[in-house]
């Protein structure tokens, strides 16, 4: 199962996919996937807000600090899971967050004169999510309601995330918009266009 947790910077998606997590895995225990890369003091501040956050609730996490190599990670844990069938194995994986990684990559493959590889990087992705027999929550940012960006690099990156967050919503099980602290379930609203013939 995949669970797709979007929403605005602090509307809340961290913590609701922490409380997801925590009611997925009676087992008490998951996979925690942080893709930031700590370059600055803010961001340092950021991580350990975080993580004291998820140490105070009771949840036990081990953490994997990944900024690049998300789709071989969500093999290798899948590849564990498959391994301790057909013993309950519990547990739960979450990614905090995709809109990190494929910045992560955007700077990575732009500064290499290589950006036309980033489409398959998000195939890669989109496979491991797929497969994985955890169940797995994968934060993202809403970055495409605001102003269009100034420079090509943002425009781009605006892009390639409004093309990752609709490929891992429409592979997800269930998908939700977090604004204000209150998740919406986004595929209990989906329109379907079947619908404009009734």
């Amino acid at each position: 199962m995949v669970i797709f947790i979007t929403g605005g910077a602090r509307s809340g998606k961290s913590r609701f996919a922490e409380a997801c997590a925590a009611r997925l895995a009676p087992s008490g225990t998951g996979e925690y996937i942080a893709t930031a890369q700590l370059c600055d003091r803010e961001m340092e501040e950021r991580a350990r807000m975080h993580l004291e956050r998820r140490a105070s609730s009771g949840f036990q996490w081990r953490l994997h600090e990944e900024p690049y190599e998300l789709a071989a990670l969500l093999a290798s844990l899948s590849a564990s899971a498959r391994e301790a069938a057909p013993r309950p194995i519990g547990g739960v994986v979450l990614i905090d967050c995709l809109t990190l990684w494929l910045s992560n990559w955007l700077l990575k493959l732009e500064g290499e004169n290589r950006l036309d590889e980033l489409e398959a990087k998000i195939d890669e992705l989109c496979a491991a999510l797929a497969q994985c027999p955890l169940p797995v929550l994968a934060v993202s940012n809403e970055v495409g309601d605001g102003i269009v960006p100034e420079y090509p690099l943002g425009r781009r990156f605006r892009d390639y995330a409004g093309l990752l967050g609709q490929r891992v919503a429409r592979l997800s099980d269930r998908a939700f918009l977090v604004t204000a602290g209150i998740p919406v379930d986004l595929k209990r609203l989906e329109f379907h266009l079947d619908e404009l013939d009734r």
